[in-house]
């Protein structure tokens, strides 16, 4: 709950504290506030047990941090199940992003997982096709009669 707190902050708190309460009246105070986080507990864990046995037994491995969505999920991918970890384990990412790659290129897939591929930078590959990636005609700076495409919903 207050893990981000340094030493000079807890420091500063007791000073602020004592400055507040006063040093007689500053055990009190600390008492009370104890007593009431304990009661807070007390009342959250017999929600909890109430809730459960509402529930019935067929819910007798229910946690509240399930109700979390990141937990849930987490959860739910490690059931084995599932043979989600099978799936998980099988999946090449690298191989999935070169081949899509590759379709996007025009190249064959067997050309390419034999070597590394080039990326954009030559003009025309082996089998015919040009480069898109940049306009024909166009050099990389502009001339200075040509003005950039104006864009009405960017202003």
């Amino acid at each position: 709950m207050f893990n981000d707190i340094g030493a000079l902050e807890l420091v500063t708190l007791v000073v602020l504290a004592v400055l507040v309460f006063g040093p007689d009246k500053l055990p009190k105070v600390i008492q009370d506030v104890t007593r009431t986080i304990r009661k807070i507990r007390e009342f959250s864990d017999s929600a909890k047990q109430d809730i459960r046995q509402e529930l019935g037994p067929e819910f007798k491995d229910f946690e509240f941090e399930d109700l979390n969505p990141k937990t849930f999920i987490r959860k739910q991918l490690d059931n084995e199940e599932l043979g989600l970890k099978e799936i998980r384990n099988g999946f090449d990412l690298k191989k999935e992003m070169a081949e899509v790659t590759d379709a996007v290129h025009g190249r064959d897939a067997e050309s390419s997982s034999s070597g590394s591929s080039s990326g954009s930078s030559s003009a025309a590959s082996g089998n015919g096709r040009v480069d898109t990636s940049k306009k024909p005609g166009k050099t990389d700076k502009p001339a200075a009669d040509d003005r950039p495409p104006f864009d009405m919903d960017a202003t």
